[in-house]
């Protein structure tokens, strides 16, 4: 590891030297205010929507790119109050959480489209490539008259890149000295009537052991993407759009001598990933002279996945079905939008090797209203309803159920530096047997869910805003508490081999706050600080009732120095308090730490990433990997698997 740091080091004097070369002024726009928010559907700016909203921006989301052009884990691994969760130790799959909770009580969306949940929720965050986005929303906290079931804890948002008449054609190629090798492609033009976009990715990771334990921490995997989108506008006022998004992957993970084709009486070990996913969207927008719009929303998406291990086989094929219709319009202060929404689900059970049928169906339609009013130049309101109605259908019952999710915000601007919002609302999620707890056994003898109710939620959130300049320097602070409650949480119990879930009388409550700093000196230097604490209980939980898997303090440290379109690099520092795990073992608190650079040549750019140069990984404390190798059981991933990670990269722009 000792040459990496070397080499990090000669990097940065050179980079130091490249940054006497003289360049351009320009004029960097650090004003957030001006990002127009589409996952609130009214086309407002940062500071005029009473929904707390973080955005992650272009500028961003390229930096982390360059450490994981592959997915987005990198991207939400950083941000304050979200928690990259690995749910296998052999195979890197991963869900997110945000607040302490699960992540199923998250939703994840690609531009409003939500086809990243149930059996495909494991693996979705390793299938969103970062390549195409220009930019991610977050709303944290309950967001559920637009999204509805799942938008407890939040919703994230990736949003595509448009065309736009310039054009744009971008190449990536990146190397790492783990053994992932990537190749990215992403093109857009519009013109007069016509414009696309697309995106190839292709990434190649060989099998990686870290520890020398003979277990992979990082699968051989082949996957690749391909997403076009083909854009009409028969007039200024109205857009068709047509896209269709596809990936394959196949992982295989576990004993290092199986993954080489060596396997013999004492390596028999392995877990395999295949899947595809197809994801064919459609989009409609008319707009008329006074600004009022009309938009139709429909994707169709099929996920297919097999996952074996010794003895043990589970397939299916999870289609969903997405349909929403709205209206948005504006009369005098009021911003006006209500739509019906249709969401169909169905899970094929095609082989388990456990003889349960985990199929099920569900069928959910729904109408919603919202209205944005603006009280007055310091005040504005926002309140909205949604009716949910539900048919839910698996082996065992079939039920049908109506909820009705009412939501309020408040945006309050005391001063033009210092603002306020105030957020709350209900939530619910359908049953569902696909959770962390169950992907990191493979869904192996899960019984099919029996005699269990919708989990129900209430939280809420409220802000501090302020933002100001001193002369060359800019500060912004934010200071955010949340809370929520959730009522009869499925609980996963365990009866001799067999898993079931049951919900719980007992409730469980997340509350916390999150404080965000940014400081910007001269438009050259930025300070990012971030702080979490998440105080997550079960009362259902014995003994020591913290939710597992949830560090009750989190710190953020990232330092930005850049030149624009010349050089940049940066260094990151993230705490992580300890944390408990399953059995209620607590975990060691630890610190990890990243540098990165990159250098532009016109056109051309070069980059260096060392992430997590001080090895920081969980087998430093304890094997992950306990039993006998034929048949091993592993610990729950609390940390990282792969450790230090140094990878480069070129990038080409037109």
């Amino acid at each position: 590891m000792k040459k990496y740091i070397l080499a990090a080091i000669f990097s940065l004097s050179i980079f130091v030297a490249w940054a006497q070369e003289p360049v351009q002024d320009s004029t960097q726009n650090e004003e957030l205010d001006e990002i127009v928010i589409q996952s609130t559907r009214t086309s407002r700016t940062i500071k005029n929507t009473p929904t707390r909203v973080e955005t992650i921006d272009a500028e961003e989301l390229e930096e982390k790119a360059n450490m994981r052009p592959a997915n987005v884990s990198m991207v939400l691994h950083e941000s304050t109050g979200i928690q990259v969760q690995q749910t296998s130790a052999t195979s890197a799959n991963s869900s997110i959480r945000i607040q302490g909770l699960d992540g199923r009580y998250s939703q994840l969306l690609k531009d409003g489209y939500p086809n990243f949940g149930n059996f495909a929720s494991g693996l979705s965050i390793l299938e969103i490539p970062p390549l195409d986005l220009k930019q991610v929303e977050v709303i944290k906290g309950p967001a559920s008259t637009l999204y509805g079931g799942g938008a407890i804890a939040g919703v994230v948002n990736f949003v595509s890149k448009n065309p736009s008449a310039k054009g744009e054609n971008n190449f990536l190629i990146n190397q790492s000295h783990v053994g992932q090798t990537n190749f990215g492609f992403y093109s857009s033009k519009k013109g007069s009537k016509f414009g696309y976009t697309l995106l190839a990715l292709g990434n190649l990771q060989n099998e990686y052991d870290v520890d020398d334990d003979g277990f992979s921490e990082l699968p051989d995997s082949r996957n690749f993407t391909v997403n076009p989108r083909l854009f009409y506008y028969p007039d200024e006022n109205t857009y068709v759009m047509l896209g269709n998004s596809f990936t394959a992957g196949r992982n295989f993970g576990g004993d290092m001598r199986v993954i080489d084709g060596f396997s013999d009486a004492d390596h028999v070990y392995y877990e395999k990933n295949n899947t595809i996913r197809n994801t064919t969207t459609f989009e409609f927008e008319r707009k008329n002279e006074n600004g009022n719009s009309f938009k139709v929303k429909q994707s169709l998406s099929f996920f297919d996945r097999e996952i074996q291990i010794p003895n043990f086989v589970f397939a299916g094929l999870n289609t969903n079905s997405f349909t929403d219709v709205s209206y948005a319009s504006k009369k005098g202060k009021h911003s006006l939008i209500g739509g019906v929404n249709l969401i169909y689900d169905k899970f094929w059970q095609k082989e388990n090797y456990s003889a349960v049928d985990l199929g099920n169906r569900s069928f959910t339609s729904g109408i919603y209203a919202q209205d944005t009013w603006d009280v007055s130049e310091k005040i504005i309101a926002e309140a909205g309803l949604r009716l949910d109605n539900i048919q839910f259908k698996n082996v065992n019952f079939n039920e049908n159920r109506t909820f009705a999710l009412p939501r309020i915000s408040l945006l309050y601007k005391a001063t033009p530096d210092l603002s306020m919002r105030l957020g709350g609302g209900l939530g619910y999620k359908i049953p569902t047997v696909f959770t962390e707890q169950t992907e990191s056994v493979q869904y192996r003898n899960v019984l099919a869910l029996a005699d269990v109710k919708t989990e129900r939620s209430i939280g809420g959130t409220f802000d501090l805003n302020y933002r100001k300049r001193f002369g060359d320097l800019a500060i912004s602070a934010n200071q955010m508490f949340f809370y929520t409650r959730l009522d009869n949480p499925l609980v996963l119990q365990q009866s001799g081999d067999e898993l079931f879930f049951m919900s719980s009388d007992e409730a469980m409550n997340s509350k916390g706050f999150e404080t965000n700093l940014k400081f910007i000196f001269r438009d050259d230097f930025k300070l990012f600080a971030g702080y979490t604490f998440t105080d997550a209980k079960a009362d259902y939980l014995s003994g020591n009732n913290t939710l597992p898997l949830t560090a009750k303090n989190r710190v953020n440290l990232v330092l930005l120095y850049e030149k624009h379109e010349n050089f940049k690099f940066g260094l990151e520092g993230y705490f992580t308090d300890r944390q408990y795990v399953y059995d209620g073992t607590a975990t060691p608190s630890y610190w990890e730490f990243g540098f990165s650079a990159e250098k532009a040549f016109g056109k051309f750019s070069v980059y260096v990433n060392l992430e997590n140069f001080t090895d920081e990984r969980q087998s430093n404390y304890k094997s992950v990997v306990n039993g006998p190798r034929t048949n091993p059981t592993f610990d729950d991933i609390w940390n990282h698997t792969e450790g230090f990670v140094f990878s480069g990269g070129v990038k080409y722009k037109l």
